[in-house]
């Protein structure tokens, strides 16, 4: 039964890793990035869809991204879907792809955004310590209902503490790297 919830804890903290990654893919480091388009949708005769399901997405250099649609008769509804988005960069249509210019990245701007991975790297932790919490909270609730020992109370909660620490570490690592793609000139 310990083995259990502590998979499940396992899966939990997993998928916190997942999203951080993915909401870190988000964040533009001076690099183009097709993950940067993701969570955009473009009205699709009615239907909200991800651009990357209505466009080939290429990086042909470093700061800049080419959307190919697939149908021309998109590219004003793609246009329209970048500039009401929150990446900050005004594309430019010659009438068969759209281009996005990634400007260099000032030292305030990087400084602001190392901010702002931090406070994700953070909000990630608290996420991983709720999940422990929970946990904990199951094997007391074992012990007081008599299906735990106090040994096998403390021996439980000692496991999910060593899971808690290798997440946060891992948390940790994954927003050094990432402070470090930012910070590169």
């Amino acid at each position: 039964m310990i083995n259990q919830y502590l998979k499940d804890a396992s899966k939990r903290m997993d998928k916190t890793i997942k999203v951080l990654k993915d909401d870190l893919a988000g964040i533009r480091a001076g690099r183009a990035n097709p993950k940067l388009l993701e969570r955009i949708l473009v009205d699709y005769y009615g239907a909200m869809t991800p651009i990357n399901q209505l466009a080939n997405i290429s990086v042909p250099e470093p700061r800049l991204l080419v959307i190919s649609p697939w149908d021309a008769n998109l590219l004003p509804e793609i246009e329209k879907a970048i500039q009401k988005s929150d990446i900050g960069i005004n594309p430019t249509n010659d009438g068969k792809v759209v281009r996005l210019v990634f400007p260099e990245l000032t030292e305030e701007r990087r400084r602001e955004l190392v901010k702002m991975i931090k406070k994700m790297g953070e909000e990630a932790k608290i996420a991983i310590r709720a999940i422990r919490r929970d946990t904990n909270d199951k094997f007391r609730q074992m012990e007081k209902d008599s299906e735990l020992t106090e040994d096998e109370l403390k021996t439980a909660e000692k496991k999910v503490q060593e899971l808690t620490d290798e997440y946060t570490t891992k948390i940790d690592e994954i927003i050094q790297e990432k402070e470090k793609e930012i910070m590169e000139l």
